[in-house]
């Protein structure tokens, strides 16, 4: 797929760092994740402040030059649907055997470089989360790979999606399916703003005249 342009930055980028939004049958504006809904679409960097900014601003009014409606809270829909999206692929992982659970599984697998992720829940003590940390330093330290960690869900959300209780760190190992999970994650991830140790800081966006090269 070719570059497409952001309705709030202007500026053109990949479709993986962009989120598509088509108009609906009913002139609604309708997040198209998958970038598979028919119709022309628009196109908004992939992270709440952008989507927001675009709400906020009717931006997809003008790109798509003609009235639409926007949902209540448009950026909480779109991470309803990123949350969503992550939690199913963690659960294809878990019945493909990909995933470890419980704080010494995961270093172990970290250790051995087989995890391509890590996840804490939100209600992960300081203690555990430091042992694990202090694993994936050690590994990067023996010029092994970086394996990124991340805090996204709750408890509940990734007992939900790994089929147990008290699931409080989990691994996502190699493979396929982990490749899938991944890849998921980091957008989740990307669009609230990017993990702690690597925030990608957003600069302001100011107000844009024109609406040209929003559409495919």
């Amino acid at each position: 797929m070719n570059e497409r342009t952001c309705i709030v930055t202007r500026q053109a980028g990949e479709p993986e760092g962009l989120l598509r939004f088509v108009a609906g049958p009913d002139m609604s504006v309708v997040p198209d994740l998958k970038r598979q809904l028919p119709g022309r679409g628009c196109w908004v960097t992939a992270d709440r402040l952008h989507v927001d900014e675009a709400a906020r601003k009717n931006l997809f009014s003008r790109a798509f030059k003609t009235k639409v409606t926007l949902p209540a809270d448009l950026g909480a829909m779109v991470d309803g649907l990123l949350v969503r999206s992550a939690l199913g692929s963690l659960g294809l992982a878990r019945k493909a055997g990909q995933v470890a659970l419980g704080a010494a599984k995961v270093e172990g697998a970290v250790r051995s470089g087989k995890a391509v992720l890590v996840l804490h829940a939100a209600e992960a003590s300081p203690d555990g989360v430091r042992k694990i940390e202090q694993a994936r330093r050690a590994v990067v330290y023996q010029e092994g790979p970086s394996i990124p960690a991340y805090n996204l869900f709750s408890e509940a959300e990734m007992g939900l999606a790994l089929g147990g209780a008290n699931v409080i760190h989990a691994a996502v190992l190699a493979g396929d399916t982990g490749k899938a999970v991944l890849k998921r994650m980091v957008a989740l991830d990307r669009y609230r703003g990017g993990s702690p140790e690597d925030r990608i800081v957003v600069a302001a966006t100011g107000d844009h005249d024109d609406a040209a090269e929003d559409m495919e």
